[in-house]
């Protein structure tokens, strides 16, 4: 099934093992609709790089200070030498539990470990219910919650954690294993979407550990990168980058400028300030990156290239577009020549892919291109001709026909593409429509208005059917058809209806003044003209003057 992508398929970057277990690649809405081709005349939207976390925290710690690893299950195992014999014991226990729970959902057990967890679960809720809510239960229930979120099953998890949440408020910041605890149910909190309780509880982890081991050790490293991405994801940029600035600090004070640790912190930072539109500053930690995998592991190595490109978004959107090509080029070199990643890998894949947008972007069409058709034989010949994932690259491929013009090459193309996906998902799934879609307006191009107005009213009936009639995608199929039908004469009456429902959705998914209406506003007066509608045409008018004066600037750019 293909996605109504750009020329650029989404890339998914997954920093905490939170993220691992529950996100799953997608699109929006707003992302996937209006547009009729791949290519956007807009601004690039950085995509970023990371490498496998297993390489940023190579360097062993001191045993008796925190020691994590980028697992996917992403449970912190906290070893504190000032734990008792028992309390030592209970902790292994708990890891072994866990650990059980990840085995059998490894090979497929997924049941017995519903099963485990529940009989723990009734074991933990019996000593409750006699009067034991200590530091024990809630980090029996804390494993608990994060074997459910092994097994991808969300739904008992809120539950879990207000419980949790009961008893540790209760608690004294000096128990064992309490910093542990929070900071588990604040990258739960996070992977849930509920920030504002990831916050507090990643604040007070932070807060228990300062007090114990001082304001500058390492140990406050993984609560503070915590917090400073629900800072992130709550909407409190500032505050993020302050924490992600202090987390810089430490890990140089006590691990020097070059370490490798500082991979993890700078790319979250660089990555932050891209989304605030600081490309200037964000800049700055994605060089830091590239130069330590530079010295750590030299020039050739893979993870250099994968830094480079990081960079070379940075670059882009910071608009020095030549500079990021070059830095793109020499960073696919680097990595096929290293063998860094298998030629098919997803991710390397999609690097081409921004790359061939790139160059598409500072007028080098034919050099995307070129990357555009490696893609497809690369895809061709690991997945087979007819692979439903030879869609997204055949689209991909006509857009930049299309954008040189080629629209007979462009229209082979997408027949193509649509031939397999008939095959994969049947004539009549709405994701068949994008590619329907692009045929419309390349047949359009070749003056078979006809032909392309019987594709748009497919396009539209599917997407009616699917997402209903109110939807942008609906909005977007009712655009196209708008446009072929105005040059094949149909009626202005008709035409005017369609333009007009096109402009409710608008309103619906926008807002009333929204500058996308502008465009819209613009095509229906040109239809009210025509008919000379003039109690109408005052009144919209009147609105399309209000929206222009509203984004004169953005209009004039």
């Amino acid at each position: 099934m293909v996605s109504s992508t750009s020329l650029l398929p989404s890339t998914t970057l997954l920093i905490n093992w939170a993220n691992q277990i529950c996100t799953q690649p997608g699109l929006s809405s707003r992302d996937s609709t209006w547009q009729c081709v791949c290519f956007r005349k807009q601004k690039r939207k950085p995509k970023l790089y990371l490498i496998p976390a297993r390489h940023f925290l190579s360097t062993p710690l001191d045993s008796t200070k925190l020691k994590t690893r980028a697992t996917t299950s992403g449970v912190s195992e906290v070893q504190r030498s000032t734990h008792s014999k028992e309390m030592k014991e209970f902790e292994m226990e708990l890891q072994e539990l866990f650990n059980e729970v990840k085995s059998m959902v490894k090979i497929g057990k997924e049941r017995d470990a519903v099963d485990l967890l529940r009989a723990n679960y009734v074991a933990v809720k019996e000593e409750m219910d006699s009067g034991l809510k200590g530091i024990e239960q809630a980090a029996v229930l804390d494993i608990i919650a994060l074997g459910y979120m092994v097994l991808g099953d969300l739904n008992p998890i809120p539950a879990l954690l207000d419980m949790i949440n009961k008893i540790v408020d209760k608690l004294k910041d000096t128990e064992p294993l309490l910093d542990s605890v929070l900071m588990h149910v604040g990258s739960m909190y996070s992977a849930l979407g509920m920030f504002e309780n990831a916050v507090l509880a990643h604040q007070r982890a932070v807060s228990i550990l300062e007090i114990r081991f001082g304001e500058c050790s390492t140990l406050l490293v993984t609560p503070l990168l915590g917090l400073a991405k629900s800072f992130g994801s709550y909407g409190k940029a500032t505050k993020a980058i302050g924490v992600y600035e202090r987390t810089v600090t430490i890990l140089e004070r006590n691990r020097g400028s070059e370490s490798e640790d500082l991979v993890v912190p700078l790319f979250s930072l660089g990555k932050l300030l891209l989304k605030e539109g600081k490309a200037d500053e964000a800049e700055i930690p994605f060089t830091r990156i590239l130069n330590i995998y530079k010295k750590t592991y030299g020039v050739k190595d893979g993870r250099v290239g994968m830094a480079m490109c990081s960079l070379a978004n940075a670059k882009c959107t910071k608009g020095d577009a030549d500079e990021a090509v070059d830095l793109y080029k020499n960073a696919l070199r680097i990595i096929k020549d290293s063998n860094y990643m298998a030629i098919d890998d997803a991710i390397l894949e999609n690097m081409r892919i921004d790359l061939a947008e790139l160059l598409h972007f500072v007028g080098r069409g034919n050099e995307g291109r070129e990357l555009l058709e490696e893609c497809l034989l690369i895809n061709e010949r690991y997945r087979g001709k007819n692979h439903p994932s030879m869609a997204t690259h055949l689209i991909n491929l006509a857009a930049s026909y299309s954008r040189s013009k080629n629209y007979v090459e462009a229209e082979r193309l997408l027949r193509t593409c649509l031939d397999i996906m008939e095959k994969s998902v049947g004539s009549e799934d709405q994701s068949i429509t994008f590619p329907m879609l692009n045929l419309a307006v390349t047949l359009s191009q070749l003056n078979r208005d006809e032909e392309a107005e019987q594709v748009a009213l497919k396009v539209l009936r599917i997407r009616e059917d699917a997402f209903g009639k109110d939807s942008l995608p609906v909005g977007e199929a009712l655009d196209c058809l708008v446009s072929i039908q105005a040059r094949l004469g149909r009626d202005d009456g008709e035409v005017l209806g369609l333009l007009k429902r096109v402009l409710m959705i608008q309103e619906k998914e926008f807002g009333s003044s929204a500058e996308e209406l502008i465009v819209t506003l613009q095509k229906i007066m040109h239809f009210l003209e025509k008919l000379e509608m003039k109690d109408e045409k005052f009144k919209f008018r009147r609105r399309l003057a209000l929206l222009r004066e509203r984004y004169k600037q953005s209009l004039s750019l």
